[in-house]
């Protein structure tokens, strides 16, 4: 008996897709949304920015954006964990990343780069 497609078969544009790709999904998924932590750290190595910023330029320079709460949630653990610092100007709140947190950045590079190399 056929399984009928449901809504883990689909793609965004609500088209089935082949069951064969549902583990590049959540491949993307694992690499974008999950560990959103690294892309954070990587803008915020670049330059001061405030949440709301951070998820403009993701989209800018990751080519994806994450839900409107996530960053905020994620900023706050990383901030509480020392691995980026925060200081209010004005109504906002601009982030900056830490010493801790650049040899955080760091060691996910490399271990991403080791990753790739090794599949």
């Amino acid at each position: 008996m056929a399984k009928k497609s449901g809504p883990q078969d689909r793609q965004e544009s609500g088209k089935p897709h082949a069951r064969q790709e549902r583990p590049l999904v959540r491949l993307e998924r694992s690499l974008t949304t999950e560990n959103l932590w690294i892309y954070i750290l990587s803008l915020l190595s670049r330059q001061r920015m405030h949440a709301y910023a951070v998820m403009g330029e993701m989209e800018r320079s990751f080519g994806w954006k994450p839900g409107l709460i996530t960053p905020y949630v994620v900023m706050y653990k990383l901030e509480e964990d020392g691995f980026i610092k925060g200081s209010d100007k004005g109504r906002r709140r601009y982030y900056y990343i830490t010493q801790k947190g650049k040899e955080l950045l760091k060691k996910a590079r490399k271990r991403l780069r080791e990753t790739a190399d090794s599949v």
